[in-house]
């Protein structure tokens, strides 16, 4: 995305660049293909439903975890969603049945307490379970959904020895931006523990976090393992639902130099978006995002901590460099924003929230968000 492009954009914004995701939709469609799998879309990680129509040219449908996400992806992608919660809202259960074709539990007790209620949908819907194999390559604890004690799927211990005849398929989720050697261990400890049901099912999904956009990611290794599970179990049909995968390196968020603080040697960039608003990931796992033109700190060139016009201290960013001096009015372009960034954004503070660009196939650039006063205060009570 040149800079003649961006330098379009006069307030803060995402900006996704439709040719780069579809060249990402591509590549997931030959996987696909290829492997005679179901890629589908997981709106944890990237839900801009203005794109929903041509994801859903290149990927078998989309993946929710609420009522609202099922919901989005009946109505902008004009299909039933793959639906795993949790727990179920009691009050919710019903209309969630209206829009999913497959519902996964999270527990035996939530089967045991909904499925006859499944049975009872004007339309077939395929039942599933979360497992847990205990096997995660995640460093960080806070993302590692496959700990001992925590509290998405279930142990191998605490199933029965057959499972219900109406479990037709079990998911598993334990990667998270891994590769496909990580998959391929994955998949044998699911087969040393979870084996022995397969042959009853109908489908397998193993989750997402198979991060098969990325530069180093071997797609060619990923095909091969998943060709060997399907020719083992030519029965069962074998989900993935990626979430940054999809959105991988496909935008940027835009933001404007507002201020120049300076404070006992360290000069702050003050910007118009903020870290714990709309960059949480950055803060939470925590990682330091790349911003176009900059590079870690070096004694020789102009260094500058990035910070946000919120009133919360830890909201800034350690120290950048620059080829240049950078001025009141400059722009930051912070890259690859797209995936598990629009989806976690908060109006915390009051702060306005960045639009919603998109630089299409002809290389125009359209606004199709712009939040106002009504989407903060909408929020509230």
């Amino acid at each position: 995305m040149s800079i003649d492009i961006l330098s379009q954009i006069k307030r803060a914004a995402f900006v996704l660049d439709e040719k780069l995701l579809i060249q990402n939709l591509k590549l997931m469609q030959r996987v696909q293909q290829e492997a005679d799998v179901s890629i589908i879309l997981a709106l944890k990680g990237f839900a801009m439903w203005k794109v929903f129509p041509l994801i859903k040219k290149y990927l078998g449908g989309a993946t929710a975890s609420s009522l609202n996400e099922a919901r989005l992806i009946y109505d902008e992608m004009g299909c039933r969603a793959h639906t795993y919660c949790v727990a179920f809202l009691p009050d919710e259960f019903e209309e969630i049945l209206k829009y999913s074709d497959f519902l996964t539990f999270n527990s035996i007790s939530e089967f045991k307490r909904y499925f006859t209620k499944v049975k009872k949908a004007d339309h077939d819907i395929s039942m599933g379970l979360r497992v847990n194999p205990e096997f995660s390559p995640v460093k960080t604890e806070l993302y590692n959904p496959a700990s001992p004690q925590g509290r998405l799927g279930v142990l191998i211990e605490n199933l029965p020895d057959v499972l219900p005849p109406e479990i037709e398929g079990l998911h598993l989720h334990t990667l998270c931006e891994s590769t496909s050697y990580d998959f391929e261990k994955l998949i044998s400890v699911f087969e040393e523990k979870f084996g022995k049901f397969l042959k009853d099912l109908k489908w397998v999904n193993f989750g997402g976090g198979h991060l098969m956009t990325h530069e180093a990611y071997d797609v060619e290794h990923l095909i091969q393992i998943l060709k060997k599970f399907k020719s083992k179990y030519p029965h069962l049909e074998v989900i993935l639902e990626p979430g940054s995968a999809v959105a991988l390196n496909t935008g940027v968020l835009v933001a404007n130099v507002l201020d120049i603080q300076k404070s006992r040697g360290v000069e702050t960039l003050i910007v118009d978006v903020s870290f714990t608003a709309h960059m949480p990931d950055t803060l939470e796992m925590p990682y330091k995002p790349k911003i176009r033109n900059a590079s870690d700190p070096k004694p020789y060139l102009p260094t500058y901590r990035v910070g946000s016009t919120s009133c919360l201290a830890g909201d800034f960013m350690m120290e950048y460099s620059f080829e240049q001096e950078v001025r009141v009015g400059d722009s930051l372009i912070f890259e690859d924003m797209m995936h598990y960034t629009m989806v976690k954004t908060t109006m915390f503070n009051g702060i306005r929230h960045p639009d919603i660009c998109v630089l299409n196939s002809e290389n125009e650039l359209e606004i199709v968000k712009k939040f106002e006063f009504v989407d903060f205060r909408d929020r509230l009570s």
